[in-house]
């Protein structure tokens, strides 16, 4: 069993309120680590088509069952729940009584946003991050090998072959999601929109391009995306907003959650492909930027992690507030740090003058060390430095 780093987090929201809720992907652990977490409390699954008639036909009999608790996972499948759970709540305000999972994050937030305001402590489970691998697995397996596989919990559970379940994974959930949502009519075009996505993970996102290669209208490519995003398939790193007298870049980058669905989407099928591969440094800055929002989710607090770029090629990766202060971010995927690396690095933190803490460089090997003013990060030592940045 895999220990997720969401679980403090789960724990206290359970002691401060009377109902916790917990989205992310399909996928992604949510009903394991609710049934570990909560064992004492009965599981229901609204994908049981069984439970939910009989929720439908008589909600107060079905609820009547778990008068003291109960999970009920992918809740955003009952729409009514929400209402009813208000009710309950509201007369007996036991801490932790009910829990709530849900895939799709726009189902069951607007169901929390209407009914549970106020009653329910939100988390967000996404796939496992460095942090949560066995350290013999992060120590021994190559950069290249961590990219390829992601970070599905069943990928690293059982002996699957991820060019099975990735397959498997998005014909399953993440285009039953879509046609439930939108009603998709063009399964081919969504396909190739799909595909077009993964090949600009960890690039600034231009949307009439991409619908225009897809062969789709502005509108279409931004509902899309919409549930792509909220489905916690991929993520948009928005510029940072503060102007420090210079023409920005205004547009977010688009990243996947997971870099081995990214992988598969992009027809990358071996390590010795991927390490030649011209999207590589892309796909590594989309493992390095999600480990930072992950560590930052399992804590139970906002992502608030932004990217700078200006008109004249001045950038930083990744940027963050700390005490008041800026932490400019630089990603390489080189495995040797170089001097061009160190000057990137430097360059990182120069738009925002004093405002910026000394610099970090990510970059594909293995040591961790200061040089010329930068902290040069391995990237085997990510969750060390995405958690102290999230504790900042």
């Amino acid at each position: 069993m895999l220990s997720r780093s969401l679980t403090p987090t789960l724990q206290r929201l359970a002691q401060g309120f009377p109902v916790v809720a917990m989205t992310g992907p399909r996928q992604s652990g949510k009903t394991t680590l609710a049934q570990q977490l909560f064992a004492d409390k009965p599981y229901v699954s609204l994908e049981d088509p069984q439970e939910r008639a009989f929720a439908s036909e008589d909600p107060r009999g079905f609820l009547a069952r778990f008068a003291h608790g109960a999970v009920f996972d992918e809740a955003q499948r009952w729409p009514d729940l929400f209402s009813y759970l208000q009710g309950m709540v509201d007369a007996d305000r036991v801490p932790g009584r009910f829990v709530l999972t849900g895939s799709q994050q726009f189902g069951l937030l607007s169901g929390v946003t209407q009914s549970l305001a106020g009653r329910v402590g939100m988390t967000r489970l996404l796939p496992l991050s460095l942090a949560e691998l066995p350290a013999a697995q992060v120590a021994t397996r190559p950069l290249d090998a961590v990219l390829l596989l992601g970070m599905y919990p069943a990928l690293h559970a059982q002996s699957l072959r991820p060019a099975d379940w990735f397959a498997s994974y998005v014909a399953t959930y993440v285009e039953r999601d879509v046609r439930q949502v939108l009603n998709v009519q063009d399964l081919s075009a969504f396909q190739r929109f799909l595909r077009l996505c993964a090949a600009r993970t960890g690039q600034l996102l231009n949307l009439s391009a991409l619908a225009g290669e897809t062969g789709i209208s502005n509108h279409t490519a931004r509902a899309w995306l919409s549930v792509l995003e909220a489905s916690d398939i991929v993520f948009l790193l928005p510029p940072y907003h503060r102007n420090f007298g210079k023409r920005l870049v205004k547009s977010p980058k688009l990243h996947f959650v997971d870099t081995g669905l990214a992988c598969w989407l992009l027809g990358i099928r071996d390590a010795g492909t991927l390490g030649l591969h011209p999207l590589r440094g892309a796909l590594f800055e989309t493992l390095v930027v999600g480990e930072f929002i992950k560590a930052r989710l399992n804590q139970g607090l906002p992502p608030d992690l932004y990217f700078w770029r200006d008109n004249n090629g001045l950038e930083a990766d990744l940027l963050f507030e700390t005490n008041g202060r800026l932490q400019p971010v630089e990603i390489k995927s080189g495995a040797t740090v170089t001097p061009d690396y160190i000057r990137a690095g430097q360059k990182a933190a120069r738009f925002a003058g004093e405002e910026a803490l000394p610099p970090w460089l990510v970059y594909g090997g293995d040591d961790t060390y200061e040089r010329s003013g930068v902290r040069v990060i391995g990237w085997r030592s990510l969750p060390a430095a995405a958690s102290s940045a999230d504790a900042s």
